[in-house]
C-alpha cells in the first residue's frame, strides 16, 4: 500500500499538486508518494532558510551540538524503520542499509562534537615588519545557505555528510534529494524537526534536476553548493553557480593491487564485497583488480569463490548481499558495456546475465586499458581482474586515469606502499585494503574528475564557514 509524504519546507509540511511515485526497486511496485516540488516552493525553502540563517548563526555551539546529538540517537531509534525504506527505494541490501543507517547516525555525532571545536587562531603580525605593535586573530563564521544535492545510493548518509556540518557550523540548509530515493530525506526532516531545530533550518525540495536542482545551484541567496552526483553534472554546476563555494563528489573507476607478497584470502573476501556492495553503485565501488601473475592463479580461485558466496535477490531478506540496480536502464548500460567488452575481446568467467533492474555479479578478464568497463566509471555490479608482473608499472596504470578519489594497495612492501601513495594522484591510499573504505570523520573527495573540496565533517565544516580577520593596532 502506497504511503503519502509531506515534504518540510519553512517548518511545515507541505503537499503539491504533482507528486513523485517511489517505486520499491525490487518488486517494481510504487510503495509511497512524495510532494514533486515546483518553482514556487523551491523559492519559498531558499527564502526560508534565508531568513532563518539571521538567527541560527547565533545559536552558541553547545545547542547547535545537542540538536546534533538528539538526532544520532533519534536515528539509532528508527534503525529498522530506516534501513527498510532505504532496502525499498534504494534497493540496497539489508546488511548494507542496517549499516548505512548506523554510519549516518555516526556522521550526526561526529557532528555533533565538531561543532564545539570550531575556532580560529592568532596570527602573529609581527612577523611582518610592517606588522609592529598589532595584534591579530581570525575566526570562522557560518556561510549562510548550503544548497545540498544528493544522489540515490546513499540516502541517509550523503545527506548527513552535507546537512551535519553545515548544522554543526550555525548554516541553513536546502537540500534537494535524489527523486528515486526521497523517502529518507523524508524522514530525517521529521527527526531534524523533534530533535528541536528551529523552523527553516532545514528545508526539503523535491524534483528535477533541471528545475529544483537548477534554482538552487544558481540562486544567488544559496551561498555554498555541495553536491555528490557525476562528473557531467558537477561541471555544469560549476557554470551555473556564480562566485559562490563549490564541493564536488563525483565519479571513479577505482581500482587495487594486490601484489604478489599479499594475504590473498583476506585480500580476494575483501574484493567481493568491495566490488559488489549496493550492486557495485558506490563512488569508490572496486571496478579494477590489478594482479600479479606469480598469485593470479591463486587469487582468482579465492576471489571467484567469494562471489559465488554472494546471495543475489531480495534486498529485504537479512542474508541477501546484492540486490537490484537503481534503474533498468542503468542496468542496460551496464549490460551493454559487458556486452561491448566481450566484443573487443574480453572474457565473463562468472555472471554477466541481466533481468530487469537484476544484473548478476559479473567477474570479467582479458580486458584491455580502453575498454569502457576499465576506463570509465560502469558504477554497477562489474569488476576486471588484470594481470601484472612489475609493480611500479601497474601503478602506471592505476594513475593512467581522468578520476582520482580512491584507491588500494596489498602489500608488505613499506617502500612499494609508500611509492603507489606518492604516484597515484587520488583523494586517499588505502594500504592493505581496497578502494572502497571510508569512515565518516576522515577527510574524502577526490582529484581531476572524481571532484573538488572533501568531506568528512571537520573537512565538510571549513569550506561551510568564512574566515574573518581581526587586528587591533596599538600604536
Amino acid at each position: 500500500m502506497e504511503k503519502l509524504y509531506k515534504t518540510l519546507i519553512n517548518g511545515k509540511w507541505m503537499e503539491s499538486e504533482e507528486s513523485v511515485a517511489v517505486i520499491d526497486k525490487f518488486s517494481g511496485e510504487v510503495f509511497a508518494r512524495v510532494p514533486k516540488c515546483n518553482a514556487n516552493m523551491v523559492n519559498e525553502a531558499i527564502k526560508a532558510a534565508k531568513s532563518a540563517f539571521n538567527d541560527f548563526k547565533k545559536y552558541p555551539a553547545h545547542k547547535r551540538a545537542e540538536i546534533l546529538e538528539k538526532t544520532y540517537y533519534k536515528i539509532l531509534e528508527r534503525q529498522e524503520e530506516i534501513a527498510k525504506i532505504i532496502c525499498k527505494e534504494a534497493g540496497k541490501a539489508w546488511k548494507y542499509s542496517i549499516n548505512e543507517v548506523l554510519r549516518g547516525a555516526e556522521t550526526f555525532k561526529f557532528a555533533s562534537e565538531e561543532a564545539k571545536r570550531i575556532h580560529g587562531e592568532t596570527v602573529p603580525l609581527d612577523a611582518s615588519k610592517f606588522g609592529e605593535n598589532r595584534k591579530g586573530y581570525f575566526i570562522r563564521e557560518p556561510i549562510g545557505v548550503v544548497g545540498a544535492i544528493t544522489p540515490f545510493n546513499f540516502p541517509l548518509n550523503l545527506v548527513g555528510h552535507k546537512v551535519a556540518p553545515a548544522i554543526a557550523a550555525g548554516n541553513t540548509v536546502v537540500l534537494k534529494p535524489a527523486s528515486t530515493t526521497p523517502v529518507t530525506a523524508i524522514v530525517l526532516a521529521e527527526i531534524l524537526e523533534e530533535s528541536g531545530l528551529p523552523e527553516g533550518v532545514f528545508n526539503v525540495v523535491i524534483g528535477s534536476g533541471s528545475v529544483v536542482g537548477d534554482m538552487i545551484v544558481s540562486h544567488p541567496d544559496c551561498k555554498k553548493i555541495s553536491f555528490t552526483g557525476s562528473p557531467e553534472v558537477g561541471n555544469s554546476i560549476t557554470k551555473k553557480a556564480g562566485i559562490k563555494k563549490v564541493t564536488l563528489e563525483l565519479g571513479n573507476n577505482s581500482a587495487t593491487i594486490i601484489d604478489e607478497d599479499a594475504n590473498l584470502k583476506k585480500a580476494a573476501a575483501k574484493c567481493a564485497s568491495s566490488a559488489f556492495a549496493n550492486s557495485g553503485q558506490v563512488c569508490i565501488s572496486l571496478q579494477r583488480i590489478y594482479v600479479h601473475k606469480n598469485v593470479l592463479n591463486e587469487f582468482k580461485e579465492h576471489f571467484l569463490q567469494e562471489v559465488k558466496k554472494l546471495k543475489f535477490g531480495n534486498p529485504l531478506e537479512k542474508d541477501c548481499d546484492v540486490g537490484p540496480m537503481i534503474d533498468e536502464k542503468e542496468a542496460e548500460r551496464a549490460e551493454s558495456w559487458i556486452n561491448e567488452a566481450v566484443n573487443q575481446g574480453a572474457k565473463i568467467i562468472l555472471g554477466g546475465k541481466r533481468d530487469g533492474r537484476m544484473l548478476e555479479p559479473t567477474v570479467l578478464s582479458d580486458v584491455t586499458d580502453e575498454m569502457k568497463v576499465m576506463c570509465m566509471e560502469i558504477f554497477a555490479p562489474v569488476v576486471s581482474v588484470v594481470e601484472f608482473d612489475d609493480f611500479y608499472e601497474v601503478v602506471k596504470k592505476v594513475e593512467n586515469s581522468e578520476y582520482g578519489l580512491q584507491a588500494g594497495i596489498y602489500t608488505n612492501n613499506i617502500n612499494k606502499a609508500y611509492y603507489a601513495v606518492d604516484n597515484i594522484n587520488v583523494g586517499g591510499v588505502m594500504i592493505n585494503d581496497t578502494s572502497i573504505f571510508r569512515v565518516d570523520h576522515m577527510p574524502y573527495g577526490g582529484n581531476k574528475m572524481s571532484g573538488i573540496g572533501r568531506e568528512g565533517v571537520k573537512f565538510a565544516i571549513e569550506d561551510m564557514t568564512n574566515i574573518k580577520m581581526i587586528m587591533f593596532n596599538l600604536n
